[in-house]
């Protein structure tokens, strides 16, 4: 099978003993795919991959082919897309209705939650999430917004924050924000989509006891060189929630679902499937 996820230093430290045959006993044997969220959210609408990493708000289109692990997601209080400019050019959501927003992908659970939050769709262009920023330095769009690492880095831009949605989405709701989830394949039995569950929370395990082993392979993988930034990232990303969803997660989840069936975003009414 096919373990797909990002580059993004959550997971590559999430599965790095997982990936690089660290971990003692009976793993299950996978190849490894890393590409970009928006990449992964594409690719698992065709069903490439037996196992994958996709946000949230790409997970309504996807139940007829796959079901949600426990482990491994992003989710978590204060780590939601932020909306950013450059000074001067607003200080509100409202005042970029009208403006180009750069997106990290129309699948992401930024997209889906900046919609929520505006009340409509906004004019956008597409961009990998490490490119927004200079997007918005250049001059190229009025807006972006950003994900993973650049929430970390683009005050050193000169850049400005105009709304960080995980607090917009925290104040209207009181649930923590659900980013993004491993999803297994419907052709994956049930025994075997759980026990690769496990072999996942072994995963960071290792890696929260052996970050000598594991760090490396989070470095060599990560779009920011910096140290500080790849240790805020993993600090921010990877907590309770990535060894299991809980019953709060998974009903924040529900919530998030919820709301963008009731604003029209997703067609019908849906309900996580988890194993």
């Amino acid at each position: 099978m096919t373990l797909a996820y990002s580059p993004c230093p959550n997971d590559t430290y999430i599965f790095a003993a997982l990936s690089n045959g660290l971990l003692d006993g009976e793993e299950p044997p996978l190849r490894v795919a890393l590409e970009d969220v928006e990449a992964l959210n594409n690719s698992a609408l065709k069903g490439d991959y037996e196992l994958s990493k996709v946000s949230y708000g790409a997970i309504p289109d996807l139940l007829d082919k796959y079901r949600i692990l426990r482990a491994g997601g992003a989710l978590g209080h204060g780590c939601g897309p932020l909306l950013i400019a450059k000074p001067g050019t607003g200080k509100t959501l409202e005042d970029f209705r009208e403006k180009l927003i750069a997106i990290p992908g129309e699948k992401t659970t930024a997209f889906l939650l900046l919609r929520l939050a505006l009340g409509s769709s906004p004019h956008i262009i597409q961009m990998r999430f490490d490119q927004i920023a200079e997007a918005v330095q250049n001059g190229t769009v009025d807006a972006g917004l950003i994900i993973h690492e650049s929430r970390f880095t683009y005050e050193d831009a000169g850049l400005d924050e105009i709304v960080d949605l995980g607090k917009w989405w925290e104040k209207e709701t009181g649930l923590p924000i659900p980013l993004g989830a491993i999803l297994v394949r419907n052709d994956v039995p049930d025994d075997q989509a759980k026990a690769i569950n496990e072999s996942i929370r072994k995963s960071l395990q290792f890696a929260r006891e052996n970050e000598d082993k594991v760090m490396p392979y989070v470095r060599q993988n990560a779009a920011e060189t910096s140290e500080d930034v790849t240790r805020k990232h993993i600090e921010l990303y990877v907590n309770e929630y990535s060894d299991d969803i809980g019953e709060e997660g998974i009903k924040a989840v529900r919530e998030l679902f919820s709301r963008a069936h009731k604003a029209g975003l997703i067609p019908e009414s849906t309900e996580p499937k988890f194993v």
